[in-house]
């Protein structure tokens, strides 16, 4: 079996994780189609937070209780930074941390394309889930709002960390996504897919900026294999991060419904990627043309993770029994 899910972040890389303790075997493949519009530059290194995520939790080294980043992790370089007053003093690297990206860095610097480095440094984690950037080519998320009393964009980095999604956000804009192409195996994986899930991950900076790169959207809705969505929203709140903050900057209501509306049905709209629609129990939901139902959505531990991807599963038409 090939499954293929479009993630992003700590979230999605917990989905992944439930997903691979599910089907857990060398005949079935996992492919991660993973955002990569978070990635910036800071202290001259190249930072993807969304792969390291993904990366970190798949190998086992990620810190469970923090939720992101490295687990033992030490900050001495992050202090010596402070002391000489680098800027951005606001986005901090852990010292086991730099050293990925020191590496990727370095391959990037050298002429290596991201998709080449990120298999790169999966030799050493070995995540048992094949992890593809959605690009090799820069597409960075932007935020356009209200600073010093003009309008401003701002890197997306700077929004969600430095301000804690404050100020307002007015817009977002997937800078080099026109001109952007999916990475090789992107859409190979999406076309010849027994299943593709769209992993509970915010729908607008992570799923929304993946579905900008052109050519992905395309692949979806021409895909054979069964396309469904795990709503990231429970009980009109997100699971994790400010999802709402960013559903309120597009016009969409923080709800499972209006999520599930606002990606569509492949069969009813012209741009829409969804065949079916999870939603938590007790949200009521309807999306015209999209088959909708509501299973429990919190990811509390790897066996309820699990649950949810064997549910969504079933609900694009594949067995596992």
């Amino acid at each position: 079996m090939k499954v293929v899910v479009l993630v992003g972040g700590v979230g999605g890389a917990r989905f992944l994780e439930g997903l691979k303790a599910l089907l857990g075997g060398r005949e079935h493949e996992i492919t991660a189609v993973v955002n990569t519009g978070d990635d910036v530059w800071m202290h001259g290194l190249r930072i993807t937070p969304d792969l390291d995520s993904c990366m970190y939790t798949l190998g086992g080294g990620s810190d469970v209780g923090r939720g992101w980043g490295r687990a033992g992790e030490t900050w001495t370089v992050k202090e010596e930074l402070a002391a000489y007053g680098a800027e951005p003093s606001w986005f901090g690297l852990g010292d086991r941390d730099i050293a990925t990206h020191l590496v990727r860095t370095r391959m990037l610097r050298a002429g290596y394309p991201l998709s080449e480095v990120v298999e790169a440094l999966c030799h050493r984690w070995q995540p048992g889930v094949r992890l593809l950037p959605m690009s090799d080519d820069r597409v960075e998320t932007h935020v356009v709002v209200d600073l010093d009393g003009e309008s401003k964009a701002i890197h997306f980095q700077e929004w969600w960390v430095r301000y804690r999604a404050e100020p307002k956000a007015k817009s977002f804009v997937s800078v080099g996504a026109e001109t952007a192409k999916p990475a090789p195996g992107v859409e190979e994986a999406l076309l010849t897919a027994d299943a593709v899930l769209i992993a509970p991950s915010n729908p607008v900076v992570s799923v929304g900026t993946i579905l900008n790169v052109p050519g992905v959207r395309a692949a979806l809705r021409k895909t054979e294999a069964g396309v469904v969505g795990l709503s990231p929203i429970v009980g009109g709140k997100p699971l994790r991060g400010m999802a709402d903050a960013c559903l309120e900057a597009i016009g969409v209501e923080t709800s499972a419904e209006a999520v599930g509306r606002h990606y569509g049905s492949r069969r009813t709209t012209g741009t829409g990627i969804l065949d079916g629609w999870l939603v938590h129990t007790g949200d009521r939901s309807d999306v015209p043309g999209v088959a909708v139902r509501a299973v429990p959505l919190l990811m509390s531990d790897v066996d309820a993770t699990a649950a949810m991807a064997r549910a969504a599963l079933e609900l694009a038409g594949v067995g596992l029994d």
